[in-house]
């Protein structure tokens, strides 16, 4: 029974270590998720504004450009996937591949090659794993992204948009990644960056304009709306790698919390629950004891009694 106390002991001893540090990494991701929602905050309006000026720049002018510019037969498409480098975020990771391979599978239905772009080591691994091809893939900076991180992303898959699809380009540039909702909610979604919607950003920028009141604005090029769009491009696209990774970095840090948190309920749920085991078991090797002295101090007293 002693033998029992000890594995008892043994196991409180080692869920109690495993709780000190769910703890410690619950608290890291609650104080990191601010920093992030900031971020996130600071992000948006650039990112929605310069999505507008595109818009402007398009509707306002003839020019064809792959900014705007949809192909009349698309063959070819390339996701990027936002997932995190580390792991203990519960479903966060997972979620997002899921819903890369929703998109993929209804792109290919519609007849198009895809290419994969990965950032994070989860996506890394699990396209490894199953040995899928990929185009290009980034690490390191999933938890703590910066805009020059966007910067290193966009340059390749710039380089595929401006490229003819015979020689490797893609039509089409969508991008996976994980939108912070609130503290408890962070939503896998998938977007199509290029070629920009305009009907959707138009008819969206019109119901702003008229809640506040306002007209469409009338623009002059200089030197041309093409070099306009031409210099908006690099810029769009950064600016919305840049905002889905740092959406995705909020949604990181808050799932890490979750789980975390959860964990350390877990913990304390099974600490006590093995104290009362252990409890149990102290409680009956006491009885046990007990019932061995008073049948042992009988026996002598019988033994005694049948000498006399």
């Amino acid at each position: 029974m002693g033998a029992q106390i000890r594995v008892y002991k043994r196991r409180i001893k080692s869920v109690t270590a495993t709780k000190k540090i769910t703890k410690a990494m619950e608290m890291i991701a609650a104080s990191r998720i601010v920093k992030a929602q900031r971020q996130v905050a600071a992000s948006s309006p650039y990112a929605d504004e310069l999505t507008r000026a595109v818009t402007a720049v398009a509707t306002g002018s003839n020019t064809r450009h792959p900014l705007t510019t949809e192909a009349e037969n698309p063959t070819r498409a390339a996701v990027l996937l936002v997932t995190s480098d580390r792991g203990l975020a519960g479903g966060y990771s997972s979620n997002a591949i899921k819903a890369a391979d929703r998109l993929i599978e209804r792109l290919r239905a519609e007849g198009k090659e895809v290419d994969s772009y990965l950032i994070g080591r989860k996506a890394v691994a699990y396209y490894g794993f199953r040995e899928r091809t990929v185009a290009e893939s980034w690490t390191g900076f999933s938890d703590s992204p910066g805009y020059g991180d966007a910067k290193k992303v966009a340059g390749p898959l710039i380089e595929s948009v401006l490229k003819d699809t015979a020689d490797g380009g893609v039509d089409e540039l969508h991008i996976v990644f994980t939108e912070f909702v609130s503290m408890m909610t962070q939503s896998p979604v998938d977007t199509r960056l290029l070629p920009l919607s305009l009907d959707e950003t138009a008819a969206a920028g019109a119901e702003e304009r008229a809640a506040k009141g306002g007209i469409l604005p009338l623009y002059e090029f200089e030197p041309s709306a093409e070099g306009v769009l031409d210099a908006l491009l690099p810029r769009y696209v950064e600016s919305r790698i840049f905002n889905a990774l740092l959406q995705a970095a909020a949604s990181e840090h808050a799932a890490r919390r979750r789980a975390m948190k959860s964990a350390t309920d877990n913990a304390e749920d099974l600490i006590k629950s093995l104290t009362r085991l252990a409890n149990a078991a102290r409680q009956a090797d006491i009885t046990q004891e007990i019932s061995e002295i008073v049948g042992g101090s009988s026996a002598l007293a019988d033994a005694n009694a049948g000498s006399d």
